[in-house]
């Protein structure tokens, strides 16, 4: 995710679950695009970000929010998705378990 002081995130930040909840608020001059900041949006861990954006419609390039971790947002059906790919742990060098 573009990190951006007028983007406010609550959760549990580095929790590693299966799934958790995070809502995010944005202020007015957030530089996101507005489909991501009106439209609820689910996120996904994909093992190959760029293989998972193949053939989809980009709404926010991938970038890289903190070490390790890459994002990128498509739209699905006019709704907003982030594909989040996590490099495996340093001591896990054949990859990460499925969940």
């Amino acid at each position: 995710m573009i990190e951006d002081p007028r983007v406010s995130r609550t959760g549990r930040p580095g929790e590693r679950r299966a799934s958790r909840i995070q809502r995010t608020r944005f202020e007015a001059d957030s530089p996101l695009p507005g489909l991501v900041k009106a439209v609820p949006h689910v996120a996904f861990e994909v093992r190959d970000l760029e293989a998972a954006l193949e053939g989809r419609e980009v709404l926010i390039a991938p970038n890289s929010p903190s070490e390790g971790v890459r994002v990128a947002f498509i739209v699905e059906n006019g709704a907003p998705v982030e594909l989040i790919e996590i490099a495996p742990p340093s001591d896990d060098p054949g990859g990460r378990d499925e969940r």
